[in-house]
């Protein structure tokens, strides 16, 4: 397109040029590209008129400019099927869970003998053992279900990385079935590993 734009805008300037070369004048009557309507009103002109701002005159034009900028979406917009249930928001947040999480027990760990804790593995198995079934039951499926939901959702995600799985009927069904194997792995590893 451009490389047309520029072989027609060279042509028109030969046809309309006082004296345009004899090579030009035979070849484009013989293309039959020579037209007698193309006069230099037909050219394109871009008047540019620059002038000089301040700092502070510059920021004033931008700051009006950005006022007329369509506000960005919130998240009510969004299928809350695809968004919130369909595990992309809940990958997220298990794993800046899991980060956290590791880094108040590095830190808890490391400040251990300076406080008096006993963070050792001895301690916290001896003090898990003390619980009631439930109570562990409760706090292994605490831990394991994010883990199952994490790992399952980011195996699903590097499907979506090349490009399989992007009907909308696929993504609500791996959703549920996303949800569902993570919740009986979740049981699985808490009651009976």
């Amino acid at each position: 397109m451009i490389a047309q734009r520029a072989g027609t805008t060279a042509l028109r300037r030969v046809v309309t040029a006082g004296k345009p070369n004899a090579f030009f004048n035979t070849n484009i009557a013989k293309l039959g590209l020579a037209s007698s309507s193309l006069s230099s009103t037909t050219q394109q002109t871009r008047p540019v008129a620059t002038q000089h701002l301040t700092p502070s005159e510059a920021q004033s034009i931008l700051a009006k400019q950005r006022l007329q900028r369509p506000v960005s979406p919130h998240l009510d917009i969004y299928d809350k099927q695809q968004t919130w249930f369909g595990g992309s928001a809940w990958q997220r947040i298990t794993g800046a869970s899991f980060s956290g999480a590791l880094y108040v027990f590095a830190t808890a760990y490391l400040v251990a003998p300076l406080a008096g804790w006993h963070l050792e593995s001895a301690s916290l198995a001896a003090a898990m053992a003390g619980l009631p079934v439930a109570a562990k039951g409760g706090l292994k499926f605490l831990l394991a279900w994010p883990f199952v939901f994490h790992a399952t959702n980011g195996v699903r995600h590097l499907l979506f990385d090349i490009g399989v799985g992007f009907k909308r009927r696929t993504i609500v069904q791996t959703g549920w079935y996303l949800w569902g194997a993570s919740i009986v792995g979740g049981l699985y590893l808490a009651f009976f590993l």
